[in-house]
């Protein structure tokens, strides 16, 4: 019954979100070439790069690309006062607000996915206290009351959507919703679908490490994306092809504090208020990659064995876990071995 619930939602999800398959898009020529830019976006790193026939028509497909990723910005941003997502936040408590349907849309397909993991992705998280500290400055955890209060205002559950109306009501003061830990995954499948339109054949939007790649590299290969290992930064103990598809890989590399020999990521379970631990990163393979973004940091706070459980029941996606042992664990249908460098 669970497997069943789960597909049902996930098909609801993948519906939702209406992207279609481009195994059909046809392959560049072998006189193109891969143009990259790097620029900073919704405040972090993005590579963009697409397959083209000139510099110049290259930057003009960058320049769209990366127009959609400040649309998506200004959109989902909490931190402008004047988008759709902070009204929605100052009007928490008081009442539900009428927006556009793409952003409804994205908080339904973000409920979806909670209801996936049981909690473990919350938009609302935004709502908890910042009680946690991961620039070396904590000396102790903090006490068990403050972290318990913490979460008092976080519940996907009680997000109160209206589809007919198209209003989000959060109905407790001092509640919000952020969309940190999809934000970037979507708008990079927003910038992908875009640039498919508009005829570019292949490229990759690396959106700090939350990777999304259609068509072929110019001399016919697949993409392939490097595995990180996070016990050596500098190195990648697995090289993996990639079609028409997204990876998102979630690492506690940098932001951790360690108390009683436990390692606490800053990645915060939203149900409990506490830093997961166990996982020191996370792979997930989707066919976008906000679904990919999702589920990356669902699986640090669920766990090893339960993130894989769930993984594991949902078609199409696949996950590579590397827990604070440094082994390595993966999803039913994906071999790493044969990839290892």
């Amino acid at each position: 019954m669970r497997i069943l619930v789960i597909l049902v939602a996930l098909a609801y999800y993948l519906v939702g979100y209406g992207e279609k398959s481009q195994t059909d898009v046809e392959q560049p020529a072998q006189s193109q070439q891969i143009y990259t830019r790097t620029l900073k976006l919704m405040g972090s790193r993005f590579d963009i790069s697409v397959v083209a026939n000139s510099e110049q028509e290259a930057n003009m497909h960058i320049d769209t690309a990366i127009n959609e990723i400040t649309r998506i910005e200004k959109l989902i941003s909490s931190w402008d006062a004047n988008s759709e997502t902070s009204i929605i936040n100052q009007n928490a408590g008081i009442k539900p607000v009428k927006i556009h349907k793409e952003l409804f849309n994205l908080i339904a397909r973000a409920m979806v996915i909670s209801k996936l993991t049981d909690g473990a992705f919350d938009i609302s998280y935004a709502s908890m206290d910042k009680i946690w500290k991961f620039d070396g400055s904590m000396t102790e955890m903090p006490d068990k009351n403050i972290i318990e209060a913490s979460v008092r205002n976080v519940g996907y559950q009680k997000i109160v959507l209206d589809k007919e109306k198209s209003t989000v009501f959060l109905p407790q003061v001092g509640m919000k919703i952020g969309f940190g830990a999809i934000g970037k995954g979507y708008a990079a499948d927003k910038a992908k679908k875009l640039l498919i339109s508009k005829g570019v054949k292949a490229g990759i939007i690396n959106a700090s490490g939350d990777m999304n790649t259609w068509g072929k590299q110019p001399n016919g290969e697949d993409w392939k994306v490097a595995i990180t290992n996070p016990l050596n930064k500098n190195q990648a103990f697995a090289l993996v092809p990639i079609t028409q598809g997204a990876v998102v890989t979630s690492g506690n590399y940098e932001k951790y504090v360690v108390f009683n020999n436990i390692r606490y990521t800053h990645i915060i379970d939203p149900r409990t208020g506490y830093p997961s631990h166990g996982i020191i990163s996370a792979t997930v393979f989707a066919s976008s990659a906000e679904l990919a973004d999702a589920l990356a940091t669902s699986v640090f706070v669920m766990g090893c064995e339960v993130g894989i459980e769930r993984i594991n029941q949902l078609p199409n996606v696949e996950c590579i876990i590397i827990d604070d042992k440094g082994n390595i664990h993966t999803s039913e249908h994906i071999n790493i071995n044969k990839y290892e460098n």
